[in-house]
């Protein structure tokens, strides 16, 4: 698969570090850190610490005082930074997707965009597949969002819109078709797969075969594949690209084969 490093060195998503790691720890005594700082170390263990215990208890079984435990951050300070549970979530919700969609759009601009849409395409969701294996918890976080209730299902609808940049350079779909309707269509049944594929806890196997939680880029599943150290996950991860390749592109016209990289 494409490696999802770039430029942008903020490829972190929530849930991919421990808030208790000894080298985010904020000691007592005198500070370099601006109070502005300190808060922003604190919001990110607090959203680390929110990914890890909803993917982990569910949506409604996840208590705040067991996100800051996980944080290694006290309710106080949660409640200086968030007014409460849904508001954390719906943050490390959105903070995590926003990176994705990047990451996404870095993929699907350097493989060509408009002029090889078909293959840009490929890329871009090589890259959405990546980062999911490679950060586990957050997937399994990103499907808990409906639990959050009408917020929730706000937040999915946004990141489901945003996708919709990634057609403005499609082919015409077929006469007489709605073309809003059928890009919707088309993201949402990406999306049901995407969804399928956590739930079956496919994204929590493959994290050994694309790299270590939240190394972004760090392992190109393609290049594992050729030295024959992929395995059955990670055959499984690159059938469903082919699959959601061919979803996305057949109904502008575009066979799935036009995706695939030559060689």
């Amino acid at each position: 698969m494409t490696s999802v490093r770039g430029a942008e060195e903020d490829l972190v998503l929530p849930g991919a570090r421990t808030g208790r790691e000894p080298e985010r720890s904020l000691r007592p005594g005198p500070r370099r850190l601006s109070p502005e700082q300190v808060a922003s170390r604190q919001r990110e263990r607090l959203l680390d610490g929110v990914a890890r215990t909803v993917a982990a208890n569910g949506y409604t079984g996840a208590r705040i005082s067991d996100i800051c435990r996980a944080a290694g951050v006290t309710r106080p300070v949660f409640y200086e930074l968030f007014s409460g549970k849904e508001d954390a979530v719906l943050a490390a919700f959105r903070g995590g997707t926003e990176t994705v969609v990047r990451a996404m759009q870095r993929a699907y601009e350097q493989r060509g965009g408009a002029v090889a849409w078909p293959a840009a395409v490929r890329s871009g969701l090589e890259a959405l597949l990546t980062l999911l294996a490679q950060n586990p918890v957050f997937a399994t976080m990103v499907a808990e969002i409906e639990s959050v209730g009408p917020a929730g299902r706000r937040a999915r609808s946004e990141l489901l819109a945003s996708f919709r940049r990634f057609f403005a350079d499609a082919p015409p779909g077929p006469p007489d078709v709605a073309r809003a309707e059928l890009v919707d269509a088309v993201v949402g049944a990406v999306h049901a797969a995407v969804l399928r594929a956590v739930d079956e806890g496919r994204f929590t196997g493959a994290a050994g075969v694309a790299g270590t939680p939240g190394a972004a880029g760090t392992v190109e599943v393609a290049a594992a594949a050729e030295a024959g150290e992929e395995g059955e996950e990670g055959d499984w991860l690159r059938g469903l690209l082919d699959v959601l390749v061919h979803v996305v592109v057949s109904p502008f016209g575009c066979p799935g084969e036009a995706a695939r990289p030559a060689g």
